[in-house]
């Protein structure tokens, strides 16, 4: 009965998910040449991948982003997550508006940012900064700022979700463990350091698995505000891809691409899992 009720789902997950993978592995093994036959090139399109200098340099951009994204989106999280712990009613109203850029398309959200990134004096961002006596910035249209404009992007929509986990990670703690560290004088900050903070380990672990996934994996949010410009300065590793499968028709080095990326997921989900497995056995 219980298989019953989950087929639908596991359908789905065939037809839209699993199926597709396998198709991905099998075309990274291919010349794919639509309509005039596939011919088997073996491991040559990971060779290209891997050894491809745009391949590199995309890579190098990738983690950047991904560590930047996790570092800010977790440490931001944070912050909201103590400013928004408590059971006030009120609460949930401040933490639902604090929520929407996670339920926001990221589409949208990159549109609504390119118009707060405009370059010009006029632009919402700059109008601000010209209050402080700093000129217009190019945001967007620089490749000295682009992948850090990105990169802020990323942290404002992946913030509030690593808030409502941390949120969940601070309701199981035992309260009385902050009287007790207030009885013996701890100050607020060592009661975060030596209460708070290893209580979340767990959390912490999860957040860090997800949050690095996302970030190696993000791509619709740099198309939508550049698209991999100006001057490839913010081709991340999926634009990459997307770039050679969809407007090269190299699919077959493409797919490689991916395989590449799915990998490296696994990876780090299995080492971080480990981790987390062997401090809770110490």
């Amino acid at each position: 009965m219980p298989w019953l009720f989950l087929a639908p789902a596991l359908l789905i997950f065939l037809l839209f998910k699993y199926i597709p993978m396998a198709e991905g592995i099998r075309l990274s093994l291919f010349n794919v040449r639509p309509f005039l036959g596939d011919v088997w090139v073996g491991l040559d399109n990971y060779v290209t991948v891997l050894t491809d200098e745009r391949f590199q340099s995309a890579l190098g951009r990738t983690l950047l982003l991904a560590f930047g994204q996790t570092a800010g989106s977790m440490v931001i999280g944070f912050a909201l997550a103590l400013l928004l712990e408590g059971t006030a009613r009120s609460l949930w109203f401040v933490r639902s508006a604090v929520f929407l850029p996670v339920v926001a398309a990221t589409a949208v959200v990159g549109e609504i940012w390119r118009l707060l990134y405009f370059p010009a004096d006029e632009g919402f961002l700059n109008s601000v900064l010209s209050w402080f006596g700093i000129g217009a910035q190019p945001f967007l249209d620089s490749p000295d700022t682009a992948l850090w404009s990105v990169m802020g992007v990323g942290i404002w929509k992946g913030a509030p979700y690593d808030m409502v986990i941390i949120l969940a990670g601070l309701a199981g703690i035992d309260r009385q463990l902050y009287e007790s560290s207030a009885i013996d004088g701890a100050s607020t900050v060592q009661r975060l350091r030596h209460v708070t903070l290893p209580a979340l380990r767990p959390v912490i672990t999860i957040l860090l698995t997800l949050a690095a996934i996302r970030g190696l994996r993000v791509f619709t949010e740099v198309y939508v505000l550049t698209g991999g410009g100006p001057a490839g300065s913010t081709d991340v590793w999926m634009t990459r891809v997307f770039s050679l499968g969809f407007e090269r028709n190299e699919l077959g080095v493409a797919s490689a691409g991916s395989v590449v990326l799915f990998l490296v997921t696994l990876v780090l989900t299995l080492v971080v899992q480990y981790y987390r497995k062997r401090k809770e056995a110490m």
